[in-house]
């Protein structure tokens, strides 16, 4: 296992003005001799990952230990390519310092495969190497890759939806376009996903709408005549005096609404919570306290909420009581009425970003978070 080519890196002194031209060629010099070849797991061997395994390990690999001509500390990184790749665009999926082996888990082989742009359910073919360095600097590659056959999971909830956020001096969270800043979107239809609304408080001011947090690449704004634009730089909608309106526009038609609404004879609830069975993938879900939503500052009958779900069903009610609870047919999102029970919306397993409104039923449940 002998290194093809013997790399070069001379030892500088940390104070370059007190090193001479003779001190840097007494320097030692540290060259490559074997190249850390993987002798674990065997190769060929195959994995089927599964979502419900994600945090447990899927291999442990190892190699042999790397060796210079000096007495050094030596530096492992772990990688991945498709099968036949030349390793300049691998994917790192493990590091150590010193040791000879690492475990890799379902996830983080998972995420790698799918990164390398592996199908989900098909098996396919990836080699793996073990680069070896000095302090980052003198790097050396195993000369044979070690191939594993790996059959991914997506991960993800299939969701083929735009959201629109509102954004502006009218709304939550301002003109500030960054991904982190608060932005309300706007409730979707489930029976017609081409109809969005909104009913909340805004401020006077103009607003607009974007599609992707943190980018002002797609627009939604006014085109004048009551009709919509999606674009770059759209128009912008006015809100002449504060108070509470309900904004409903159709991307298909590009008709829009706004009008006044009248919050004054609300309800005001001091909780609103979330339950059912796919709070626990069981029906011991709908027992017990819900899990409880945080109210908005900005549109106080507005809730949201981050959750893990697994497969199953679930409502909102009010006041950890049944007496005013909020259901629906459709998943991710829907209009179900002012304390209309409904059904039970059916969820898929995901970890959600979920909004609801109490003063018309509106529910959007984002799937597919982090």
């Amino acid at each position: 296992m002998k290194n093809i080519t013997k790399s070069v890196i001379a030892l500088f002194a940390v104070l370059a003005l007190s090193c001479s031209v003779e001190d840097v060629e007494d320097r030692p010099v540290i060259q490559g001799i074997d190249t850390p070849e993987l002798v674990a797991p065997e190769n060929d061997k195959a994995y089927v990952l599964l979502e419900e395994n994600a945090e447990e390990v899927a291999e442990r690999f190892v190699w042999t230990k790397a060796t210079y001509d000096g007495n050094v500390e030596i530096g492992y990184k772990l990688l991945i390519d498709v099968k036949g790749g030349d390793f300049t665009k691998a994917v790192e999926i493990g590091g150590t310092s010193g040791a000879t082996q690492i475990e890799v888990t379902v996830k983080t082989l998972n995420n790698a495969i799918i990164a390398l742009g592996g199908t989900p359910d098909v098996l396919g073919s990836y080699d793996v190497k073990v680069m070896s360095s000095l302090a980052g600097m003198e790097k050396m590659m195993s000369e044979t890759p070690l191939t594993i056959l790996v059959n991914p999971y997506t991960g993800l909830v299939p969701y083929a939806f735009t959201d629109w956020y509102l954004i502006g001096a009218a709304v939550e969270g301002g003109w500030d376009n960054n991904a982190d800043t608060k932005h309300q979107p706007m409730f979707r239809g489930g029976v017609n996903p081409k109809i969005y609304k909104f009913t909340g408080y805004f401020n006077a001011g103009n607003f607009k709408l974007i599609s992707v947090k943190g980018s002002w690449a797609s627009q939604l704004g006014n085109a004048g005549n009551n009709t919509i634009e999606i674009k770059d730089n759209a128009g912008e909608f006015t809100i002449s005096a504060s108070g509470y309106y309900t904004f409903t526009f159709n991307v298909e038609t590009l008709a829009y609404t706004l009008v006044s609404y009248d919050a004054a004879a609300a309800s005001v609830y001091s909780r609103i919570g979330f339950l059912g069975s796919s709070r626990t993938g069981t029906d011991a879900g709908w027992s017990g306290d819900d899990s409880e939503m945080t109210v908005s500052a900005f549109s106080p009958h507005v809730w949201s909420m981050n959750i893990s779900l697994f497969d199953g069903k679930g409502k909102f009610r009010a006041n950890n009581a049944w007496d005013k609870n909020w259901g629906g047919d459709t998943e991710f999102s829907g209009f179900t009425g002012n304390g209309a029970s409904g059904g039970d919306i059916p969820v898929a397993k995901s970890k959600y970003k979920i909004y609801f409104n109490d003063l018309d039923g509106s529910y959007l449940m984002l799937p597919n978070q982090e």
